[in-house]
């Protein structure tokens, strides 16, 4: 007797779900670096730098891309010939360098993404409060990842120290940055910015559980 169909639990199907997404976006990063006569790694890279201007030690972006040393090294050194980043000596380590991009690196970033890929366009194709609960289900995600260890911690609000999460009574723009002393929304969040600097690991939690137990469908001033 043939067992009856059983639907894999919620969690399994959201995997399977991110690993088509993930499948379309390599698709894209492909498309995207090869444009430019890179491979995504090399691309993935420039990005990372891009928008770092101390650079970043080697060892720092195998960790943040998830590729070994040697790997990171060897495109490290694809694009140095290629003059798209340099190498400079580390202020606070004289033996240490970090790579830094250069101008025609920042360029080739901006040429690859002139043309949004496959992905983009699917989620720009939502609607305005799809976007928003999706890109804050994502940071949920993502710092899962984060405390697990599975990923370095990610530049994002809910990790800073400058984030205060619904100080303000106005629905729109509950949240607040200390760095730019500005109130901001959920659709504004940010999962990569420039000016992060990562808040103590108790900071995190307690800013976190904020975060879960003021957001609602109608957050805090409806």
């Amino acid at each position: 007797m043939e067992k009856p169909h059983v639907v894999p639990p919620v969690h399994a199907r959201i995997v399977e779900g991110l690993e088509r997404i993930a499948t379309a976006l390599k698709s894209d990063d492909w498309a995207c670096a090869q444009s430019v006569g890179l491979n995504p790694t090399q691309l993935a890279i420039l990005r990372a730098l891009e928008t770092r201007n101390r650079g970043m030690a080697v060892k720092e972006l195998a960790l943040l891309l998830g590729v070994s040393q040697p790997t990171a090294t060897d495109s490290i050194l694809a694009l140095e010939r290629k003059a798209l980043v340099e190498k400079h000596a580390d202020p606070a380590d004289g033996r240490a360098v970090r790579v830094v991009i250069t101008g025609a690196g920042k360029d080739a970033v901006r040429s690859g993404e002139a043309a949004p890929g496959a992905v983009a366009k699917a989620t720009a194709a939502l609607e305005d409060e799809d976007q928003e609960q999706l890109l804050v289900q994502l940071i949920s995600v993502i710092r899962q990842l984060q405390e697990q260890g599975a990923i370095p911690i990610q530049r994002m609000c809910v990790s800073c120290q400058h984030f205060q999460p619904y100080a303000h009574a106005d629905a729109a723009r509950p949240h607040h940055c200390t760095f730019v002393d500005a109130a901001f929304g959920q659709q504004d969040l940010r999962i990569d910015c420039r000016d992060h600097e990562t808040a103590d690991p108790s900071v995190r939690a307690a800013t976190w559980m904020e975060f879960e137990k003021d957001r609602s469908p109608n957050p805090p001033g409806d």
